[in-house]
């Protein structure tokens, strides 16, 4: 049987800790929490069920901390799990049926991560797929009986172990606060992150997130490089800027250039015909709300693609 780390970064945990360390003791091999500064009871809580606590001097990077974490395990396997989640009962059997019968040329489990759509800001499904538990020590397998070479995909097990997530507040302020960090300092963001960022900023940003956003946005239009998709997402905020600034000048400019190179999102759909319905064109608005639904896909937010322009359609 396998054993297994669960490895922990926390601050200011102390309402949700001692539920999800609870609830990960029937699991755990060792639990290693790591703290970034908490000025709460959070690491008297996490002392209750180890002695495996220690400070981490923030560094405004949650990989470093979570990369230091994970250092310190000793196990076969890392679990990686947040102050806000609870594994059930139930779960918690699978899991441990799981520890039983696990190969060890698995590399990555994934495990369902429940309730994300409570204070969301960037997600568009309730329950879905997302690794969780991570093989601690990765050796070089050869591969192929000719022309052989060394596996470098890592191996995935999709599991069906439900992880519920209780995130009791969203987070949207301080990831967008630091994603205006990373804009300002010139840093460039990673296809993933880029991802990340526009649809933060489409589900959940203030208008001032908008207006911050807008220089960045603006670059990255005229960019080379980028893939189609990423084009289609930068087009979207850009055109959603410039109509909360009033500047249909530059909205038309997004939605055509997005027309013209077939990057038409359900988001921009709905933007245009948002547009025409504030002016008194139904017809044209319910056009594009129908193109929304049947000619294009949601890049942003999945609820573009049916449920709002679904609202104005029936």
């Amino acid at each position: 049987m396998i054993t297994i780390s669960v490895c922990m970064i926390v601050k200011n945990e102390e309402g949700k800790l001692d539920t999800c360390l609870k609830s990960l003791v029937p699991i755990a091999d060792e639990i290693i929490v790591v703290d970034t500064g908490s000025t709460d009871s959070t690491k008297e809580i996490a002392r209750k069920y180890t002695d495996k606590v220690s400070d981490f001097a923030w560094t405004g990077s949650f990989s470093d901390a979570r990369n230091h974490a994970f250092s310190l395990a000793s196990c076969d396997y890392i679990y990686s799990a947040d102050a806000d989640e609870e594994l059930d009962k139930e779960n918690a059997d699978k899991f441990l049926a799981l520890k039983k019968v696990l190969d060890t040329d698995i590399d990555i489990v994934q495990m369902y991560y429940c309730n994300q759509l409570q204070n969301n800001t960037i997600y568009s499904f309730d329950r879905e797929l997302r690794p969780k538990l991570y093989k601690r020590l990765r050796p070089f397998v050869w591969e192929e009986t000719i022309h052989e070479a060394v596996r470098l995909q890592p191996v995935v097990f999709d599991s069906d172990i439900d992880i519920i997530h209780r995130p009791g507040e969203g987070h949207a302020a301080r990831d967008l606060a630091a994603f205006e960090r990373l804009v300002d300092s010139g840093e460039e963001l990673s296809e993933r992150l880029l991802e990340i960022y526009c649809k933060e900023l489409f589900i959940a940003g203030e208008k001032e997130n908008y207006l911050h956003a807008k220089a960045f946005v603006t670059k990255l239009a005229d960019k080379d490089g980028l893939s189609k998709d990423q084009v289609a997402r930068i087009f979207t905020i850009g055109a959603r800027i410039c109509r909360m600034e009033g500047d249909m000048t530059g909205f038309l400019k997004y939605v055509t250039r997005a027309a013209a190179g077939d990057m038409m999102t359900s988001e921009l759909c709905c933007e245009l015909a948002d547009y025409y319905r504030e002016n008194g064109d139904e017809n044209e608005a319910k056009l594009w709300y129908y193109n929304a639904v049947h000619e294009s896909e949601a890049h942003l937010d999945l609820r573009y693609q049916e449920e709002i322009p679904g609202r104005f359609l029936s």
